[in-house]
């Protein structure tokens, strides 16, 4: 049962996976779910590519029934902090790879009163990165 209050998760969602919606459906269980998109930019930085670009990731993202909205994060600094400055949610979820001493955000939450939930959706079970990888290395070819 969803509550007034607001959940923030982030990521950069390049490309989304089963792993993505499943920590999107765990993080809206305790409220209305913001997804806070990375940009371009920060993708490029951090992967050096873009794989989708972000008007598409946000496209399919918020097509999803369990997100209420879907913004750009604010992330000149390699962090969400900004935007969370900016949105001041009641909750900072995190998926199954991130915890206190590897988000970057966690000291801002504390300091702003924002309460940060990990292993949301559970384990990690994909990576946007590794299936990049895979793709590139694959022959195959499957027709449908």
């Amino acid at each position: 049962m969803k509550s007034n209050k607001q959940v923030v998760v982030s990521g950069g969602f390049d490309p989304i996976h089963v792993g993505h919606l499943r920590m999107f459906k765990d993080a809206a269980r305790h409220g209305d779910l913001t997804v806070v998109i990375n940009s371009d930019e920060w993708l490029l930085r951090k992967k050096g590519y873009i794989f989708m670009p972000w008007d598409e990731r946000a496209e399919l993202i918020s097509s999803f029934t369990c997100v209420s909205d879907v913004l750009q994060a604010k992330d000149d600094d390699n962090t969400v902090c900004e935007s969370l400055r900016e949105i001041a949610p009641d909750i900072f979820a995190n998926g199954g790879d991130r915890g206190e001493n590897n988000t970057p955000e966690s000291r801002l939450c504390e300091e702003l009163g924002i309460q940060t939930i990990y292993n949301v959706g559970g384990e990690k079970v994909r990576s946007s990165s590794t299936l990049v990888s895979k793709a590139k290395r694959s022959k195959k070819i499957i027709a449908l």
